[in-house]
């Protein structure tokens, strides 16, 4: 525990910059998938994380040099919400809608590297219709030069019916598929039909969390890259197909992130962040890693948490003249921390921590 609290006090006190921060990611990954192919006697092997996953990372950092400048020219600046932590203004007018070239990256990537395996198919055609979805609400803030892109209950609602249409590919992929939630020390909880309505759930409000969570620069791409690579090795003796889509996904992530990098030469936007979510809940919901999926998803659930603790205190507190009090100095969370005084680094440091820690845990969930 002194290590770990050594590391927060570290990055609390002395924050690192976006390029030491993406370096240090990129190491931890490069070794993490080394080291786990070593332990899986995965090496020499095609079916490995680290080829899949530094292949993808290459070839979506270099295709950010020729797509960014595109963005550009297109004039898709992202608009900046006033009411935020001030640093963010000057961050208007640089690219959004990024996830148009590093999740179709690792998409392509793993469906060609797993010889377009039914899985990795499945849930690719999901992945890529959350990414619609986020393009789709992208595409009109920028038309309109706002925050608001299409309606909350147009973009729920696609996301319902995509979620939807996933569960009954997977009823039809695997007719025996079990309805029960596997837990850690053997226990099980046996759902049945429920089971099919959390399905839904899990798509719909991991693609929401991953989307909260998106809003420092650096921030999704590297909780996503770490997320995929720990879910990868969670699932590599299931389903070595789907570990190749986490790697390559998460390889994708960290090429993304070499241009989001704090100062960010572009983001992801909901085209990226709602893909991220989908896959990861379809990884989770098609191999029942669920609980694995729960850990190494804390950062997006205390986010996505904060925001509803902040829009339910704050109706609850309401006076007569229907103002209420705020339990946040803003929400989601990492703006909390900024509008306390954290540098968006220090925020993105610790929270690469904390995810690194849980991943490790979620790892060790399944090994014991």
């Amino acid at each position: 525990m002194n290590f770990v609290y050594e590391k927060f006090s570290l990055i609390r006190s002395r924050p690192l910059s976006g390029s030491m921060l993406l370096t240090l990611l990129g190491l931890g990954l490069s070794g993490s998938a080394i080291g786990l192919d070593v332990m899986g006697n995965r090496v020499f092997s095609l079916q490995s994380l680290f080829l899949p996953f530094i292949v993808s990372a290459l070839v979506a950092s270099g295709l950010g040099f020729w797509v960014i400048p595109m963005l550009q020219r297109l004039k898709a600046g992202q608009v900046i919400r006033e009411d935020g932590p001030q640093e963010h203004l000057k961050k208007a007018g640089t690219p959004t809608m990024g996830g148009i070239f590093f999740v179709p990256v690792g998409v392509g990537i793993a469906l060609f590297w797993s010889r377009f395996n039914l899985d990795v198919l499945g849930v690719s055609t999901l992945t890529l219709a959350y990414l619609f979805i986020g393009w789709l609400d992208d595409w009109q803030i920028l038309r309109q030069k706002s925050n608001k892109g299409i309606s909350p209950r147009m973009k729920l609602g696609l996301q319902i019916i995509f979620a939807a249409l996933f569960c009954v590919w997977m009823l039809f992929h695997n007719p025996v598929i079990s309805t029960s939630i596997a837990f850690p020390l053997g226990l099980v909880l046996p759902l049945g039909f429920l089971f099919w309505l959390l399905a839904g759930f899990v798509l719909v409000a991991e693609s929401n969390a991953t989307n909260i969570t998106d809003g420092v620069d650096g921030l999704m791409g590297g909780l996503g890259a770490i997320g995929f690579l720990a879910l990868g090795e969670a699932v590599a003796l299931k389903s070595p197909e789907l570990m190749i889509f986490c790697a390559s996904m998460s390889g994708a992530c960290l090429g993304f992130v070499s241009h989001n990098r704090n100062p960010a030469r572009v983001f992801m936007g909901d085209t990226g962040s709602l893909a991220l979510g989908g896959a990861l809940g379809a990884i989770g919901l098609l191999t029942n890693n669920l609980w694995v999926l729960l850990l190494i998803s804390g950062i997006f659930l205390i986010e996505t948490l904060s925001v509803i603790a902040q829009v339910g205190y704050y109706k609850a507190t309401k006076n007569p003249d229907g103002v209420g009090k705020r339990l946040f100095k803003m929400a989601p969370f990492h703006h909390h921390l900024e509008l306390s005084g954290w540098k968006e680094t220090q925020v993105v440091g610790t929270f690469y921590l904390i995810n690194s820690i849980l991943a490790v845990l979620g790892i060790l969930t399944i090994r014991g």
